[in-house]
Parts: C-alpha cells; structure tokens; sequence
C-alpha cells in the first residue's frame, strides 16, 4: 500500500445535517436537510494542503427538500430533484429555469454528458415509479428523447452505460437498451443486503455492487473483469478517478485500482456518507456534518514508492498521467516497462516477461543475457540488471528457454524484414547505460545462434530447420563447437552445407561413415549431399572435379559417383554434357572388367547372351549402359567412341555410330556381324524421320545393306575375324514390301540388281501405288466433309443474323421491369 490521497478538512461542525454534494472547479454545492443550499469557493494555498474555504452563496428558501444534485458546468446549468420532480437552475445566479412537469412524482435521476468532438450533448433518465423517462437539453429545455419505459419495480440506484442504462432494484439488477424498444436484459442479484449500488466509471462502463463485492459492466451487460473487486466492507457510494477507484464505507474511504486488483489506501474519517467530483484529482467527502478533500499526492512520489514496490502495473498508468515534455514520459515509462519485464522474468513469469520485452523494442541481448550459458562470457560481463538474476534449473529452465524461443523467432522475423531498411528502429537497453548492439546482421547472428542452443536444450528436432534456413545467421564456429559436443553430426552437416563449407562436410562425412554406431554410417549420405550440390550452378567446378576423379575418388569415394550423376541426370535432368559423358565412361569402365571375367568363365563352344541379358552386375550395367546411350542425347559420341574397343560392345557402337548419324556403319553391324535384322528394323525405325536430311533415307540405306553390302573395312580396324558379308535379297524384299512409304521408288528401284524378278517389282510398285492413291482418296474425303462443314456454319451464321431486336427507352427488362433505355 501507499498513500494516493490525503484527506484535508474543508467544513467542519456543520450546523445543517448534509444531504447531497455536488462540485465543479473551484466551487462546492451543498444541499441541506433544511433545504438549505449553500455554495463554497475552495481555493488551494499554493505549495501547501491548505484551502481557503469562503461562503459566497446561501439559498435558505431553495426547496423544502433537497434529493440529489448534478453539476453540468458546460451549460451553466444545475440539475436537482426538489420535492420529487426534476428542477433545473442557472448555476451563477441560482434562477430557475423550467421544470420538467412530466417528471412529477420522481424518485431518482441519472444525467449523461456525451462530450465528443463535437457539441457536448446531455441526456437524463428520470425514475417516476415502475418507469423510466428519457429526456436531452436542447435550448434551455429538457425534451423527450423516447417514450417511456416499463421496469420491473421501482429504481434505487442507476446509471449510464454508454447507450443503455444499468438500473438496480430492492432484489436484482437489469440492462436496458436504448435501442428504441427498451430491451431489458437481467442481470444479477444486489445482495443480502438489498440495497443496490451503480456507479458511472470514466471509460463509460458501470460499477456494480453486491455487497462487498464490485464488479464492471460494459453496455451489453458483461462483466470486463475477469475477479471482482472485493472491498472490506459493503460500500455506500463510489467515485471513479483513474487509476483509482474510491469507495465510500462506514466507517472510512477505501481505495483501489481496477487493473491490477490492488488495495491502495484505507483513510479513517468520521462516519462519511457522500463523496463527488469537481474533475480530475478533485474529490470530495462528507459526513452528516463535515467536509474533507482528498487531496492527490504527486505522482512522482507515488511512482517512487510504487516502484520500492514493484507495484509496476500502477506505476505505468501513473506515469501516463504525468505532465511532463513528451520526451521525459515517454523515457520514464520505457524505463518502469523494462523494471517490469523484468521483475515478471524474476517472478518466473517467463511468457508474460518476453511479451513486454517484444513490445519495448529492449535489445535481445540483454534479454538473452538474462539466462545462463548463452552469450559469451566476454559480453555477458558488460551487462546489468535491476536486481540479481534468479536461478534456473531443470523445469524452469526449460519453460523459460521456451519462452525465449517465442521471442527470439519474433524478434528475428522483424529484423530480417528490417535487413534492407535504410532506417531501421534501434534497440533500447534494459538498463540505462548499458551498451547496445546496432548491427542487424550482427544482432541476427546472436539470435540465430541462441536459437540453436535452445533447441539443443528443448527440443532437438527443430535444429535441422533452424540450419536450413536461407538466411540462417548462426555462429561458425560457436555453432559448430556446441553441435560437435552434443554429437549432432547430421546437424553439423547441414550448418556446412549452407555456409559453404563443403569440403568440411564431406570430411565429417568420409569420418563417421566408417563407425558403426554413427547415424551417418555408409555412403548414402554422402550421395545424397553431393545430389543436392549438384544443383548449384555456383558449385560446378566442385562437381568437375568430382567427376574428373581428381579429388573425390582419390578420397574413397570412387562407388559414390555413378549413383551421384544418375540423380543429377534422371531426376534433375540435367543436360551438361561433362556429366553424361563421364556417366557413360563409368558404365563403360564397369561393364568392360566384368566383360572380361565373364567371358573367360564360358565353356568352351558356348556363346554368350544377347547384350543386357547377362546375369548379375555384367547384365545390369550393360544393361544401364545401352538404355542410356539409347536415351540421353546430351553425350558426346565423337568423344566417347574412341573409348570403345573394337572387338565387342558391338550393339553400344552401333548406337554411337547412330548418333553420329553413320547409319550405314551401325547397320552394317547390326546385319552382317550381329546378323539380326530384327535389330536393324528397329534401328531404322527409331531413326527414320522424312523432314530430315541425314536420316529420311534409313531405310534405304538398310536395303543397300541387304542387297550391296561394303567392305568389312568400313567399320575401321576392327580385330574380329569377320566372313566376307552376303547379299540378302529376301530380307530386301520383305524392306520394300513392309516399308515402301518410307522409300525413295526411284532409288529403290535402282538398287535392285538385274536379275530381280518382273514379279517382285510389280508387288512393289503395286504397294507403293496402292498406298498412295489410298492417300488421296482420303483427302478427297477430308476436303469433302470440310466443305460442308464450312457451308453448314455459313448457314447457320445467316439465321441467327436475320433475327433482330429492336430497343427503345419503352422496353422494359423481363427481370428486373426496369426501362432498358435508362440504364
């Protein structure tokens, strides 16, 4: 507790008993028992608590009986209940200015002033038995501002609440809405003891009383508080005066806040009954027969010993109220708002402390320094806090740490948003004095690296994330120190692979895939590494060397590099040719030592298998090897042909001769020394392709090779023993009756030899015409279905323009009946 308020007598020993109280400004308006009015001018001594109290004015004949008084000094106007009607007065001179006659018979009134930016405008509620009547001032005049409204039974006590009035009965409390029909909501009891008590608060909300228990209402009826206000004893009345809320009990005045819940002060006076004010910080309260004010202590003492203790809530809205240069309160509520954060932080009230510090903009240091073993010692010495730190272990820790991870991910977000500002917002201390760190990437790197060591602490499967990142800040080495120490090896990894460290990676990769226990065991990982830096653009000189052996597979890593460029080729698709020529060669390498072991292993007089069929890895690399040199069309077969040999591999040389476009070559392969036709059709089949010049005569070039093949010498120096190649007249036969669409006639024709057969030629040039007047029969068709088509559209263009719509502005829409010509 501490004291907001100082009680200062202002009358006392009255002679007349004291009804009601009303003030503005430097004036006080008591209403008498008697009917006496009397109206005091209260004048402050400067630099002490003493008044100067004088009587200017006192109206013995006012009213024979005086119920409540209200003050609207906007309009110079009193307004009372007298005699059980509502009287309104000129407050200077105390004359009489009209009476509302309806109101006869009242037993209460409300009045509220709705001061926008506007015109001040007054409303009033008026109680006369079980119904309420509105009014509002308009021209020195009260006028009905709705009918009048049906309560349940008579009102004891009420008030305004924005556009409803909140009404406290003998038994219950109700709502009313002034929505036009008056809807009444019910509320709650008042209590044991059966007197209700509603109190206008300053942010247009209502307190409401249930004995000794106040709670807030907003205009919809709810409460916005989530405890009640629990005073010591059942209070009479009330005054609102921000941050304080002030109770008029028995036998003393109590004081309290709202938000927080806090007893303030407790002030003993003689038997007080009536409290009212005059604005802010200008409070009065009387007894039967006295008269005090409660006179504000300074808010700067008040901040002062609500800082001693740690009171901070109340504190910043006292300090908001200060008037001082906008400079100095902005400054001292900054300072009070990191008090405390960090008095929360010690409280262990980690979510709520890490909330503050966001909102101060507090540089993240200083509250990462708040926790053990996260900055560097060196820096850590150069900071400084309010009180000592409290310790942190086990659960706490953990808690903490996660609440610092909420803030932390917050605070980076903003920073790396701020990252190309030329202007950004500069982090506050904690502590006055205390240095501060303005570099962003600088600050970044420190979040990014306690991140780290907090999800090291709490929850380890965030790491990997965290380091992935793009724009992820962490500290090298630091970061790489704690990894390695926690053995987050698959971790440690990804930190190189994003800072560029890949020959490091590599190394920790080569280092744990030989122990037995590591996670990172074998060559799978590594693969997968080299894959995903395959697809840097920036990091091909790395794959070059790689793929040129001249560092990887020098190292161990020689088994790594087939799988590594099918990946690279297969799934990224990759067309640089580099790599499809060395994939090429490591399945050419492959393939030829396992050839060898392969064909010293048949029996005597025993063949070997077509290509690909072999078994094991021989069948599944050559395999790889032909589909390969069949699919890609990014290698580069001059290049590679040389690496062939010459006494095998046939059906690959035959597919590189393809791409080189020295059909006859391949096709002299494929007939006269592998001597399946099978294979040559299919050559010509995949070749063949009449728009291009080198390959529209492939399948001309096969029936040469059936009917004049060449020398055995056109293959080069080849080492196989070959037969001298025959002619096929057959297998040419069954070329030009399969394929005829896809030779030259003339050309065909010429090659035949001499002594072909009238009949054979017939057949063919029987198929040839046969297929081509096949050919134009169909486009005959074609024309024809086009040609009706195009006259049945024309057609069906000309109806559909013959009809015609005529608008006028009489036409109405068929829809909407309005008049087409309006719109």
């Amino acid at each position: 507790m501490h004291d907001a308020y100082e009680p200062v007598p202002i009358l006392e020993k009255l002679p007349l008993q004291i009804d009601c109280l009303a003030a503005w400004e430097d004036w006080l308006l008591v209403g008498t028992k008697p009917g006496h009015l009397l109206l005091y001018r209260i004048k402050k001594d400067a630099g002490t608590n003493r008044f100067e109290v004088t009587l200017e004015k006192s109206n013995k004949n006012f009213s024979k009986k005086i119920q409540q008084l209200f003050v609207v000094s906007q309009y110079k106007i009193l307004v009372s209940l007298l005699e059980n009607n509502i009287h309104v007065h000129d407050l200077l001179t105390f004359q009489q200015i009209t009476v509302v006659p309806k109101a006869k018979g009242a037993t209460l009134f409300s009045c509220d002033l709705q001061s926008g930016s506007g015109e001040a405008k007054l409303r009033m509620c008026v109680a006369v038995k079980k119904k309420l009547q509105l009014y509002f001032w308009k021209d020195r005049e009260f006028y009905e501002l709705q009918g009048d409204l049906g309560v349940p039974d008579i009102p004891k006590s009420m008030a305004w609440c924005e556009n409803s009035i909140c009404v406290g009965f003998k038994r219950d409390y109700y709502l009313i809405r002034m929505d036009g029909r008056g809807s009444i909501k019910e509320l709650f009891p008042t209590g044991k003891q059966l007197e209700p008590l509603v109190t206008p608060l300053a942010d247009g909300k209502v307190a409401v009383g249930q004995d000794d228990l106040t709670v807030v209402l907003n205009e919809e009826g709810v409460c916005t508080q989530k405890c009640a206000l629990n005073w010591t004893d059942i209070p009479i009345t009330m005054e609102h005066q921000p941050p304080y809320i002030i109770a008029v009990l028995p036998r003393y005045v109590e004081i309290r806040t709202l938000e927080p819940r806090l007893l303030v002060q407790s002030v003993e006076l003689q038997r007080p009954r009536f409290i009212t004010s005059a604005g802010p910080n200008v409070v009065y309260v009387a007894s039967n027969h006295f008269v005090w004010r409660l006179v504000s202590v300074s808010i700067a003492s008040q901040i002062r010993q609500l800082l001693q203790d740690k009171q901070f809530e109340l504190a910043l809205q006292l300090a908001k109220m200060k008037d001082d240069s906008d400079g100095d309160k902005k400054q001292q509520i900054h300072h009070i708002q990191n008090l405390y954060a960090f008095n929360l932080f010690c409280q262990k009230r980690f979510d709520d402390s890490m909330q503050v510090f966001a909102k101060l903009g507090t540089d993240p240091t200083h509250v990462i320094g708040l926790y053990p073993d996260l900055l560097p010692s060196d820096y850590r010495k150069q900071l400084h806090y309010p009180n000592p730190l409290p310790t942190l272990s086990g659960a706490e820790l953990e808690k903490a740490h996660l609440a610092l991870i909420d803030y932390l991910t917050q605070k980076r977000s903003h920073l790396v948003k701020q990252l190309n500002d030329s202007d950004p917002s500069t982090p506050s201390p904690l502590m006055e004095g205390t240095p501060t760190i303005k570099s962003r990437k600088k600050l970044l790197q420190i979040i990014d690296t306690t991140l780290l060591k907090c999800y090291l602490h709490t929850n380890v499967a965030l790491v990997s994330p965290l380091l992935r990142l793009e724009n992820n800040h962490c500290h090298i080495e630091e970061s790489e120190y704690i990894l390695k120490k926690a053995h987050k090896y698959s971790e440690l990894i990804i930190l190189y692979e994003k800072k560029g460290l890949h020959r490091k990676a590599l190394q920790v990769l080569l280092d744990q895939s030989t122990k037995a226990n590591s996670p990172l065991k074998g060559h799978e990982r590594t693969v997968q590494y080299l894959q995903r830096l395959g697809r840097q653009p920036q990091h091909y000189p790395v794959l070059r060397l790689y793929t040129k052996q001249h560092y990887f597979l020098r190292e161990g890593f020689r088994e790594l590099a087939a799988p590594y460029l099918e990946h690279i080729i297969h799934v990224w698709e990759d067309p640089r040719p580099d790599f499809h020529n060395v994939l090429v060669q490591l399945y050419l390498e492959r393939v030829q030592g396992l050839m060898k072991q392969y064909l010293n292993s048949l029996p005597e007089g025993v063949s070997a298998v077509a290509a690909g069929k072999e078994e094991g890895d021989l069948g599944e690399f050559r395999s790889k090897l032909l589909d390969f040199l069949d699919m890609s069309s990014s290698y580069e077969p001059a290049r590679l042909i040389s690496d062939f040999p010459f006494d095998g591999l046939l059906e690959e040389r035959a597919l590189l001769l393809g791409r080189m476009g020295k059909h006859e070559q391949a096709l002299f392969i494929y007939v006269h020394v592998l001597k399946d036709t099978r294979m040559a059709e299919e050559y010509c089949h995949g070749h063949y392709d009449d728009l291009t010049e080198g390959n529209k005569d492939v399948y001309l070039s096969l029936l040469r090779m059936y009917l004049s093949p060449p020398d055995v010498h056109c293959l080069g120096p080849i080492k196989m023993e070959l037969a001298e190649p025959q002619a096929n007249l057959q297998a040419a036969l069954q070329v030009l009756e399969l394929h005829h669409s896809k030779l030259n006639t003339t050309k065909a024709i010429h090659l035949l030899p001499a002594n072909t057969q009238i009949r054979e030629i017939r057949v063919f040039l029987e198929s040839v015409l046969e297929e081509r007047a096949q050919r134009k029969r169909f486009d005959q068709v074609l024309k024809s279905l086009l040609q009706a088509e195009f006259l049945r559209v024309q057609e069906e263009r000309i109806f559909h323009q013959q009809v015609k719509c005529v608008i006028t502005e009489e036409k109405t829409c068929r829809v909407c009946k309005k008049k087409i010509g309006n719109r």
